[in-house]
This record gives C-alpha cells, structure tokens and sequence, in this order.
C-alpha cells in the first residue's frame, strides 16, 4: 500500500456523479467533497429513511428489521442515537483505553512468538472482536463467536444462500442475547437496550434487534480491513517508525490519514423522496443516491496530491467516517484501536516483513477498487 486506491479519479475530474449500477438499480455515485458534504447536511432532499437501502448493495434478503439509529433521518435519529452514544463513548474511559492497549500488548507477543501470522484473521479479526466486548461492556467470552462469524457478519466470501444464512444466524444470536438481558438484566450493551425508552415507551424488540444488527455489521470489516492496512503500509516503510516516535501528535496524524486513505467503506446510499436533479442526473421518487467517501477522500480540490500517503498530512478534512448527523458512531472506537496499535509497535520496536499478500477488491461493472487485504501474512519480531 504506497498509493490510494482510486477508480475514480478521472471521472471526478470530468463530472459530479458516477452512474453505477446495483441490483438493477442506477445509482448516481457523488464523487466530490465539496457536493457530498452538502448532501449530508440535507437530509431531507437524500434521506436515510429507507429501511435496507441504506447500504449498498441493500439489504431486503440479509435482515429483516431497520438498522438503527443509521436508517432515519431527525428528528427520530437524534432521539435513537440518544440512547446508545455512552456505550460509544466509552473509548474515553481509561479503563477501557488501559484494556486496549493490554489486548494489543498481548496480540504481539503472539505474532512474535511464532514464525508468521496471517493479519486479517488471526490478528485484527479477533482484536476487533474483542474490543468490541469492552466497548459494550460484554464478557470476553463473547469474542470467541463474534470472530467464528468471520470478516463480515452477512458476506464473507460464500454465495447468495450463504450469506442469507449468516443474516439469519445473527438474528438469532441477537434474539437469544436479548431474552437473556430481560430475564437478568446487567449493565451492558443489550441490558441498557431492554431498559431504554424512546418517546416515552419501551424500545420494541425490533427496534432493539435494528440496534444490535447495525452494531456487529457496521464496524467490522470496516476496522479489519484499517488495521491490515497499516500493519502492511509499516512493514513496506519502516522509516515511517521514526516520523511516528517523535510525538504522540504524529501518531494521531497518521491514523487519520491511514483513515483518510483505507477509507474502509466505499459509499452509503440515501434515498429522494422526490424526483431530484442530482448534478443533472434525474432520480425519481425513492430512487438512491450514493455518497462516495472513497471518491470525497481523494478530492485534488480538497487534498495535495491525494494519492500520495502523507503521514503529517494537515488539515485532513477527511469523510471516512462520514460527515454531518450521521458521522459514524464507532469513529471514537476505531480512533482508539488505530491510535494505539501505531503507539505499542512503535512502543515495542517492532520489524514486519510481509510473507504473503491477497488484496481485497470490491468488483463493480463501473469500477474497481482495493480495499484492504483477504490475506496478509507477516512475520514480526
């Protein structure tokens, strides 16, 4: 990883949108910061009150409740995000902080107490799993499902029925999770849900279960994949170990142009409820837009030279995380895991050599773009 991965370069240049197809479905990509930014202030022209269409491809056969808080626009979206932002900030904590910085203390010493390891699963799978379980104050026990799901929670690699089934098979775990939270209530993730009130009732069962899906499908490739990548841009630049041990500062630098450049998710739709000139392409009434961070985060109006890595990159208004009311609520959690895996290496002096190495790539009839890693495997001593 010396370069972004950016398909769509020229045509940002040349246009505002990118027409793509999904699912039979044209979609007019937004590709320019500036013009993305702005729909995400608008919600009611590109609206997320689209149950399942919100991600794309969307989502009618993988589950069968709307995600929230992600899937409604204000005012309901401010009153669901309400409820599960202090599970969200827990990042801040010094307890949870001191529990991350342990979990990746410990994954070195195994990645160097053997020969080799491979990245994506055997290192930032379960590390993502297992901070989870701190950030929703689960037992840790709990990881060792959560990484049995793999990569990501409805598609890793199997066909249609395949990823039907892992839809299913997340329901139900989050069904059974949240009987056992009625019958004896605690303090954590699904305890607070069972508990919690919106407009002055209980959370129905399929609103909670909209809040659980979204929690284990939204930031779980997404960080996988950012910790692959800078585990594997480190083991080709070692000299950038010396731009990051001079200052607590730097490392908070790089992890946001790691963020800016990985850019784990490529787009997100929104819907119009009415017929929209989106930058002179027409969509009709509940058709989508897409908003393409991968696009906004290489904007040459915006960034110098964006393709290039840039470790002391400022400013880097940068929208891996999104932008507006629906900045992404896992950005402190993710911050937190990047920002302390860039310290314990820098910490423990560590050498990475890549072994082995299958990029990710997500396949489209108008574009191409790699993501992250299928494997990386890397010795580390």
């Amino acid at each position: 990883m010396d370069k972004t991965s950016d398909p769509f370069n020229e045509q940002r240049k040349e246009c505002p949108v990118l027409p793509c197809d999904f699912q039979g479905e044209t979609v007019p990509m937004i590709l320019r910061h500036a013009d993305l930014r702005e729909a995400c202030k608008d919600w009611e022209t590109y609206s997320s009150d689209a149950p399942f269409r919100v991600p794309i491809p969307s989502e009618e056969e993988l589950r069968r409740m709307r995600q929230l808080p992600i899937e409604v626009d204000p005012p309901e979206h401010t009153e669901y995000r309400k409820i599960v932002e202090p599970f969200f900030k827990r990042p801040k904590d010094p307890e949870m902080i001191a529990k991350v910085e342990a979990l990746i203390d410990e994954f070195i010493d195994r990645a160097r107490n053997q020969d080799s390891i491979e990245i994506v699963r055997e290192f930032s799978l379960p590390i993502q799993s297992r901070a989870l379980t701190y950030l929703l104050d689960m037992p840790e026990e709990e990881a060792e499902i959560w990484t049995g799901w793999g990569i990501h929670v409805f598609k890793d690699g199997e066909d249609e029925a395949d990823c039907e089934q892992r839809g299913n098979v997340l329901e139900e775990y989050l069904d059974e999770a949240f009987d056992k939270a009625e019958a004896d209530p605690g303090e954590d993730f699904f305890s607070a849900l069972t508990k919690a009130e919106y407009q002055g009732r209980k959370l129905t069962r399929d609103e909670m279960m909209g809040f659980g899906n979204l929690t284990f499908a939204g930031g779980r490739d997404t960080i996988i994949h950012s910790i692959s990548c800078v585990i594997a841009y480190l083991a080709k630049h070692p000299e950038a170990f010396d731009y990051l041990r001079e200052s607590p500062k730097n490392i908070v630098a790089a992890s946001e142009e790691f963020f800016r450049v990985v850019t784990p998710l490529t787009h997100i739709g929104r819907t119009c409820p009415v017929t929209t000139d989106v930058h002179g392409f027409e969509v009709k009434p509940k058709g989508r837009v897409s908003l393409c961070w991968s696009s906004a985060n290489n904007d040459e109006t915006v960034f110098e030279n964006p393709h290039d890595i840039q470790l002391d990159r400022k400013p880097n208004p940068h929208v891996a995380f999104g932008f507006g009311k629906h900045l992404c609520l896992g950005a402190p959690h993710a911050r937190l895991i990047i920002r302390t895996l860039l310290q314990k290496l820098c910490d423990r002096g560590v050498s990475l050599t890549i072994e082995e190495e299958v990029e990710h790539v997500e396949h489209e009839a108008e574009y191409t773009r790699v993501n992250g890693y299928d494997v990386l495997r890397v010795a580390v001593s």
